[in-house]
């Protein structure tokens, strides 16, 4: 239950952000769901980091919101997809596989 709260953290992280895009384009709602989201983020945070080891689930999450955030960038508004870009995005996602690994 607590990699699925990682997870979802994460998941809740990447939609904050979009939210903070929003926001910033004066969407309707987009401060509700900001504040929401990242409520729900950090509440799960926090659960995760009952069992587990802190590093390992804050680098977990952050690379979930890192990643996200930047594909997701990438295919709603147009940001650049250089291969430096994804080559980064690629060591991310393998250190986070490697926290996992060794936790």
């Amino acid at each position: 239950m607590d990699w699925f709260a990682i997870i979802v953290a994460g998941i809740f992280e990447v939609i904050g952000v979009i939210n903070i895009k929003r926001l910033a384009m004066k969407k309707k709602n987009a401060a509700f769901y900001l504040v929401t989201t990242f409520g729900g983020s950090l509440f799960l945070l926090s659960y995760a980091m009952q069992t587990l080891p802190m590093g390992t689930v804050y680098g977990i999450w952050t690379g979930i919101g890192t990643v996200g955030s930047t594909v997701l960038g990438m295919l709603l508004y147009g940001e650049p997809r250089e291969w430096k870009r994804l080559l980064f995005i690629a060591m991310i996602l393998s250190s986070a596989v490697g926290l996992k690994l060794i936790s």
